[in-house]
Order: structure tokens, then sequence, then C-alpha cells
């Protein structure tokens, strides 16, 4: 029997990734979010601030991607934006060894983020111990918190000040949702401060 990947399952995990942007769209509350994210990031950039990103795994490397995004190019030229991914691999195995790793994205907001700043945390299952102790050290140091989620939301549910949920089991389509999401929050700041690139 071939077990390998079919042109049908190709078909189906497209249909299923439209089925769940479609499912994400139909929920309204999703786009008045993601536009008051713009409006959160904007201000932050304007007043000089910045921006944390964390998460594990795929949501690390999405997190990555959403920094570097900022601090180099997304369509043209503009100012560097200061977005600072908790990603250092020596400031990982460095706290992870030393207080475990549950405090490793914690340790990081503690040593950059002042009032003002933003941290954006993505976990798909929304239980992610490392990003709860994050979220829970940005809200005590005053720093406003952009959540991605999947599923539920998990325990991390409530716990940030704008919050995106992609209702999927799957863990591929939600990272495929949140990247979509990452993508239009970056174009939407860059609509908002650098308008000369978009006219």
């Amino acid at each position: 029997m071939n077990s390998g990947l079919t042109l049908d399952h190709m078909r189906n995990s497209l249909t299923e990734g439209r089925r769940v942007l479609d499912g994400f769209l139909g929920a309204g509350e999703n786009l008045s979010t993601m536009a008051a994210m713009v409006e959160a990031l904007s201000a932050c950039f304007a007043a000089g601030n910045k921006v944390l990103a964390c998460g594990n795994g795929g949501s690390a490397c999405d997190a990555i991607h959403f920094a570097e995004e900022f601090t180099g190019r997304f369509r043209k030229d503009r100012k560097a934006l200061p977005v600072i991914p908790l990603t250092d691999a020596a400031h990982l195995t460095c706290v992870a060894n030393d207080y475990g790793y549950e405090e490793v994205f914690a340790r990081g907001v503690e040593a950059y983020a002042k009032p003002g700043d933003l941290l954006l945390a993505i976990s798909t299952s929304g239980n992610s111990p490392n990003i709860i102790r994050a979220v829970e050290t940005a809200r005590k140091l005053g720093v406003g918190v952009l959540l991605l989620m999947g599923k539920t939301g998990g325990k991390l549910k409530g716990r940030g000040n704008w919050e995106i949920i992609v209702s999927a089991e799957s863990t591929d389509r939600i990272q495929e949702i949140h990247m979509m999401v990452l993508h239009i929050l970056i174009e939407g700041v860059e609509r908002r401060l650098f308008p000369e690139n978009y006219a």
C-alpha cells in the first residue's frame, strides 16, 4: 500500500487551510483586534520604545521572522524599527541551565523590557509554561502584551492586552494563520508610520 503524500493529501491540506482561514475571517473580533495591535505597535515605535518577541519551536522562528521584518525591510526601504526576539542560544541555555526552561523568556523580559515597550508572545497551544511566565513578568513591569494563540487559547487566554486565537487543532494550520497575522501587523505598522511607502 502506498502511504506517501498524494495529490489528494495536498488538496486536503490546502482545503483545510482555507477552512481555518475562513473561520478566522468569520470571527469579526479578529480584524478589530489586529487593528488594535497595529495601533499599539505603531504607538510603541513612535514613542521610541521597542518590542520583544518570543515563542517555542516554530513559534520561535515566527518571532524571529517578525523581528527581522522590522529591523530589516518588509516591502520598501524605511527606518529600522526595534524588535528583539528572545531567542539567543547562549541566553536560552544559560537560563535553562541555571533557572529551568520555564524562565528563559521571563528573564529576557526582565533584562530588556521597560514600561512603554510591548511583548509579542506566541503559543499554538496556549499552555507553554515559559510563555506564561514571560507574560506574567511583562505585566508586572507595565509592558503591554500581544498574544497569538491556537486551539482554545489554553492557560494564556485572558492574560494579554490584545489576543488572537486561531481555532484549529493542527499546529501547522495555526502557525500558517499566525504568520499571516504577523505579516498583516507589519504592513499595518508600515502604513501607519511610513504612508509614503504605500502612496
